[in-house]
Order: C-alpha cells, then structure tokens, then sequence
C-alpha cells in the first residue's frame, strides 16, 4: 500500500472475526515515532499485552535516523498497520495521517516513549461506550528516566474542571487520551501550532461544545527524558502556547488583560476576582479545586510567612467562585 512516494506502508493481515465488530476495530491507536529505538518496544508491547483486543495499532516511523524501524519490523501482530517515511515530516503531519487512515470508532493516543497500563483501553472503552464523554483522558504515572522516580499526576476529572483549567494550562496528557475519530478528523492539528499543537488542540475541541473527562485511575506511564520534543522545544512551545491561550480567553468572551499571571494583593483582589467571576459565569460547575489552581495563578510563590494568608485567601476566593458557578450569585 503506497501512501506516497516516499513512504512504505505494510498492511496488516485480517484480523480474527472474534477481534472485529462490522468488519472493523472498534479502537485505533496512533503511534508516531522518531528516533525511538530505546523505548519504542515497551511501547509497542505496553499495547499488545491490552485486556482489551479490538484495536489496530498504527505505527508510523517518521524518518528515523537510528535503529527504530528494525525494531517495528519485528512485531508480526496482524493487528499493526506499519508505515514507514524516508524522511521527517513532523509530528503534526504524522498525527493528522494517521487519523485520515484510522478504521476505529475511537482513536487512542500513544507517544513511542510512552507505556500504556494493561488495561488502559478497556476501560476508556467502557467509559467514552458510555456516552458520558466524547474524550478522555486518565490519571498517569511520570517516570523521570534519568532518576527512576515515578510520581502521581494531579489530574482534574470533569468537562467543567478540564475546560476552565485550560485558561491556564493543558489538564490532559495527550498519551493518555482516547476519543472519537471523527472529533479528529473534524478538527485536525495545525502545523501554525508547533511544539504546543496538543494544547492548542484541545481548546478546538472545547470551543466546538465536545465534553472531556479524565478517568480516575492511572493508565499509563509518561517518561520524561532528554531527548523527548517537549524538553527540546520549550520556548518555542510557550510562545505558541501564550498566543493560544490568549485566544481561549477571547473567544470565551473573558478580556485578554485578565489573564491569570501573577500580581500584588491589590491588582488581583480587582483583576484576579473579575477573573474569577467570569470564569464561573462562562463554565458552571467549577470544582473548589480547580478555581484554587486558578487562583493560584494570581499570586506569587514563595511567599515566606506570609504563605498560609496566600492560601486562605485562595481558599475563600475559590469557595465563593464555586458558589457563584453552582447558585449564579455570591
């Protein structure tokens, strides 16, 4: 199969029917992958070992210059779909390739130096079957690669929560996120959005009126290495993400110069409670939590004695805003 001049793609062989529903897998899972050598099998095999097998494991080599595609070249599963480029096309256009060509209902993301929990995609299913979501992502475990340590996320887990924290960062982590194909295809990723293109992403989604959720179990295991693109990359991906959120904020219809950063006591008791209110008048059903973490982004840290005021205050300022989200008045 000829994807283009350039690139070699191997098709799978026929799946067994009991691994099928109408002929397709209910469950595509995209796998970019560059220069990837000393983590791309744990990947491939985080994925095969699933509780669940009604999935196709698409895995597109984007020009790798090390020892990456031998190591695809291995699996036999019929279930993985290799495509190979002889030269970089970035990750955006890779990503985007891959959903233009994904036979599942759902569409699951998985970095090539990332590791997926057994059954991760059973319960994804389960949940996004529900009807409860159009997307999903989960609570992930970090492990820092070149310490060893493993550290639990701080995930938000509902539409409301996940919506407003995107004002202020990304609260999905893209490896761990599954949900329709057809939300993909509908709003693909912009090559204008590099080094922050998951981000940007996902206010689409949220402008569009889809709903998210982050599952309250661990689901996989995000590694952070030196080599990974959002290491490499991080001024260029501020930048783009500061544009993209100032861009969030308007067209939610909150002013650009209440954007969360911090200020003294006196500017964000005005500029911080202006922002707070709107917030919760546009996105009802905030969490106490989540309007805490946004607060939190008017104050300074390192606060010295003065840090338990700094944390009343916010405590007060979000139980007021959540109030204000829940009741429509303070």
């Amino acid at each position: 199969m000829n994807i283009d001049s350039d690139i070699e793609a191997i098709a799978p062989q026929t799946p067994l029917k009991s691994d099928m529903v109408g002929n397709y897998p209910l469950v595509t899972v995209s796998m970019p992958a560059f220069n990837a050598e000393k983590y791309i099998g744990e990947a491939i095999e985080s994925i095969l070992n699933q509780t669940y097998k009604n999935f196709e494991l698409i895995i597109v080599d984007d020009g790798s210059t090390d020892g990456t595609r031998k190591i695809i070249e291995r699996y036999s599963d019929p279930r993985i779909i290799k495509i190979f480029s002889d030269v970089n096309r970035s990750l955006i256009t890779t990503r985007n390739h891959i959903v233009s060509i994904a036979k599942g209902k759902y569409l699951a993301f998985l970095d090539a130096d990332d590791k997926a929990l057994p059954n991760r995609l059973e319960l994804q299913v389960e949940f996004l079957e529900s009807g409860l979501a159009d997307l999903c992502g989960a609570d992930h475990l970090t492990l820092n690669q070149s310490t060893g340590i493993l550290k639990q996320s701080k995930q938000r887990h509902t539409d409301s929560d996940i919506k407003a924290l995107l004002t202020i960062c990304s609260p999905l982590c893209n490896p761990a996120v599954m949900g329709k194909t057809e939300i993909f295809r509908l709003l693909p990723y912009k090559n204008t959005y590099l080094h922050a293109e998951d981000y940007c992403l996902w206010t689409e989604i949220a402008l569009a009126g889809y709903r998210f959720a982050n599952l309250k179990k661990n689901l996989i295991i995000y590694r952070l290495h030196s080599t990974q693109t959002s290491v490499n990359h991080f001024q260029a991906a501020r930048a783009v993400f500061s544009n993209a959120q100032e861009s969030y904020l308007r067209r939610i219809q909150i002013p650009v110069d209440c954007l969360p950063r911090p200020m003294n006591f006196s500017e964000r008791i005005s500029t911080g409670l202006n922002f707070m209110k709107l917030i919760n008048q546009k996105i009802p059903n905030i969490s106490i939590g989540a309007n805490c973490e946004l607060y939190a982004r008017f104050q300074f840290r390192g606060n010295g004695l003065l840090t338990p005021f700094t944390r009343i205050e916010r405590l007060i300022v979000a139980t007021c805003a959540t109030m204000l989200g829940h009741y429509g008045r303070l």
